[in-house]
């Protein structure tokens, strides 16, 4: 027998927010406005958000290295490695994709951990022997690598992977073995009972308790959001959303030039969002954009990440990064590093108004990454080029 649901009727907006509002509350709970907390530093930064995402592209840096930079500026990129994985304040596991997430948010993780395990069938088949092997050699060694477990791969291509890989990601999303840290990019494995604290380890939420204090935590770290950009945030289903997001502590709101309903965190309602301006160069994969209907609808930008893209299809490059600036996105730049040069292979500019920031952009970036000059390839407007390089001149 199947069960239907009715869906709940919406309550009516507390709040109505001009598109300026919405788009200015989501700037200051992604911290881009304002002054950044340099105190809570990176671990700040990823509390803030509850999730910041890995990939294994590096252009400028890596996208979990680019995060909290776009937000605090010139912090180190071995001081970013350490705030994540040192005194384990922090895990890997699947949420928006795989990200780092804080470590206090193991126990909203639950709902997953056993929605993998009621899993009918993988992808790879595993000997029952396999899995016990590797939470043995785990127990008795500490933390490894899949390499060190006995080989990552059988030899053949990347989804050919060995016996113990398969064996220990099943583990990793059983919730049996956690990924503590990132070495030379290989995941670094430990048991839970060892990584996690044991407040946080026993502390098995019911599936509804899960994504309540998600769909609420995702709320916090966009400002204001509709269900599909809430449910995204840590991918969970519509749905789910639907099912808690009444006791969720998020209000219903209006956006103006939104069609449809709105969510918003009641603090980020209470007042004005003023502040400071943050100009940046975004990783692709930030949180702040990487939902490519929210941010058209937020900035009137569209984005779209080409690196996986054929070469002579791309627009905007392989790993063209939006530049924010006085709260808008303004253009992007597609970056390289030849030495101790960063190229800005193409720049698109959305206006004159936008080659000044792109310069700050560019030239805070070059610093950061140990570069002392930066070159520039491609213009979309070239009639702008001298303008650019002028402005990069003036801030040598």
């Amino acid at each position: 027998m199947t069960t239907v649901r009715t869906m709940t009727p919406l309550p009516p907006p507390t709040a109505e927010l001009s598109a300026d509002e919405a788009r200015r509350i989501a700037l200051r709970a992604q911290g881009f406005l304002g002054a950044p907390d340099r105190r809570a530093g990176v671990r700040g930064v990823l509390r803030r958000l509850g999730a910041v995402q890995l990939d294994t592209i590096s252009v400028l840096a890596r996208s979990h290295e680019l995060v909290p930079y776009a937000r605090l500026g010139a912090v180190g990129r071995r001081t970013v490695d350490a705030a994540y994985w040192t005194d384990g304040h922090a895990f890997e596991y699947w949420s928006h994709a795989a990200c780092i997430l804080p470590v206090e948010e193991w126990p909203h993780f639950a709902f997953r951990r056993r929605a993998y395990r009621k899993r009918p069938q993988w992808h790879h088949d595993l000997p029952d022997a396999a899995y016990d092997a590797v939470i043995k050699q785990l127990r008795a060694e500490g933390p490894l690598t899949a390499t060190e477990l006995g080989g990552a791969k059988n030899g053949g291509e990347w989804w050919d992977w060995s016996e113990s890989k398969v064996a220990v990601e099943r583990a990793l999303m059983f919730g049996e073995v956690v990924c503590t840290e990132r070495r030379g990019w290989k995941r670094v494995y430990d048991l839970a009972e060892r990584a996690i604290p044991d407040h946080l380890l026993h502390d098995e939420l019911d599936d509804t308790e899960c994504l309540r204090r998600l769909v609420r935590l995702a709320g916090q770290a966009l400002g204001v959001g509709t269900r599909a950009d809430i449910a995204d945030y840590h991918r969970l289903k519509g749905e789910q959303f639907d099912a808690v997001v009444a006791d969720s502590g998020l209000v219903p709101v209006r956006v103006q030039g939104w069609d449809k309903p709105a969510w918003a965190d009641p603090e980020a309602l209470a007042g004005v969002a003023r502040g400071r301006h943050r100009t940046t160069l975004l990783s692709p994969f930030d949180s702040l954009i990487w939902e490519r209907a929210r941010t058209e609808r937020i900035f009137g930008f569209t984005h779209r990440l080409e690196a996986y893209v054929p070469r002579q299809k791309r627009i905007h490059g392989y790993f063209a990064m939006p530049l924010l600036a006085g709260g808008r996105l303004m253009g992007r730049v597609d970056p390289a590093r030849e030495g101790k040069t960063l190229v800005a292979k193409q720049v698109s500019l959305a206006s004159p108004k936008a080659v000044t920031p792109m310069a700050e952009a560019l030239r805070e970036a070059a610093e950061w990454v140990g570069c002392d000059s930066v070159r520039i390839e491609r213009v979309d407007r070239p009639e702008l080029t001298p303008e650019l390089s002028s402005a990069l001149a003036r801030l040598t």
